[in-house]
């Protein structure tokens, strides 16, 4: 059964690798919804996928590629989307 999350990551994370990693990740997992950086300095998104995936894609963005610094990532159920077809970034 497909879950949607809202997550917002702190740290240094802001940049096209932290974003095209995230991307990446997603993809991998199946998961579809979006990436952005914020005026704030932060990553945020949606994830929308199956538990197991979006466990697997909250570990990975936990750690981050290797350039980020990831302090803490903040993570909300939301509503799911239909007709997602992808990871935007």
């Amino acid at each position: 059964m497909a879950q949607r999350i809202s997550y917002r990551v702190h740290g240094k994370v802001q940049g096209v690798f932290f974003r095209a990693f995230t991307q990446e990740k997603a993809q991998s997992y199946g998961i579809t919804g979006f990436v952005k950086n914020t005026s704030d300095g932060k990553v945020e998104g949606e994830a929308q996928g199956n538990e197991d995936a979006l466990q697997k894609f909250l570990k990975d963005i936990s750690e981050g590629p290797k350039h980020a610094h990831v302090v803490k990532v903040e993570k909300s159920t939301i509503d799911t989307k239909d007709g997602e077809s992808s990871f935007e970034r």
